[in-house]
């Protein structure tokens, strides 16, 4: 369960707290709330991030669609939390909206913790083929959610049949992006309609698919 300020970052560590080995903690600021945090509060998030119970630092990144913030202080807030991750040894939950050129940079130029075999998660994945395995390459798990399902979604639709087997992952992204549209609930079993859908554009049955994602999550967050 990822943070989007830092009240979430701290209900998130107790929700985890409340319920191991079924939820794990992330925490972070969006960058819709990029401009908001206090000198205070980025401490408060860096010693919030070197929690037992936290496994990344998320959701962090760019958008560059709705511009909630300014794109200076997204800038800077993702700096500031590739920096916080990369100090307390966690991998990082990313959120890229309409800045892939601005991700990538960011995240080329970010060493990444230096004991773990994978740097991060690109999550609800809206790039094409070519960013995806790019950023795979670099040690990235690729997260895909029901836009997959889309046929206008051709990028994400051609990086979940390029991708490599044990780079990606399938989500819910609850509440959002429920079937049904606006105001429809989001469940569990959103991830299932996911990952049939990226089996079938990988030419592989959907427990191939959920098996190569636990696992990949495993690598992600394992010790």
């Amino acid at each position: 369960m990822p943070g989007f300020d830092l009240a979430s970052s701290r209900a998130a560590i107790a929700l985890a707290e409340a319920h191991p080995g079924l939820i794990d903690a992330a925490v972070g600021v969006h960058p819709h709330y990029a401009a908001d945090p206090s000198a205070e509060a980025w401490h408060e998030l860096s010693i919030l991030a070197t929690h037992p119970r936290v496994v990344a630092v998320g959701e962090i990144g760019l958008d560059f669609h709705r511009n909630l913030a300014p794109r200076a202080a997204q800038l800077q807030a993702l700096e500031r939390q590739l920096a916080i991750a990369a100090s307390a040894g966690k991998p990082v939950l990313v959120h890229d909206r309409d800045a892939h050129a601005e991700v990538r940079q960011a995240l080329g130029d970010w060493p990444g913790p230096s004991d773990r075999p994978l740097r991060g998660v690109l999550h609800c994945f809206s790039g094409d083929d070519q960013l995806a395995l790019d950023l795979a390459a670099a040690g990235y798990l690729i997260s895909f959610a029901l836009p997959v399902t889309f046929s206008s979604a051709r990028g994400p639709r051609s990086a979940a049949a390029a991708l490599p087997a044990g780079t990606f992952l399938v989500e819910t992204h609850s509440p959002w992006l429920a079937p049904g549209g606006a105001g429809a609930r989001n469940v569990p079993t959103t991830a299932l309609r996911v990952a049939a859908e990226v089996a079938r554009l990988r030419g592989v049955t959907p427990k191939e698919v959920a098996v190569s994602a636990r696992a990949s999550y495993a690598r992600l967050v394992g010790p």
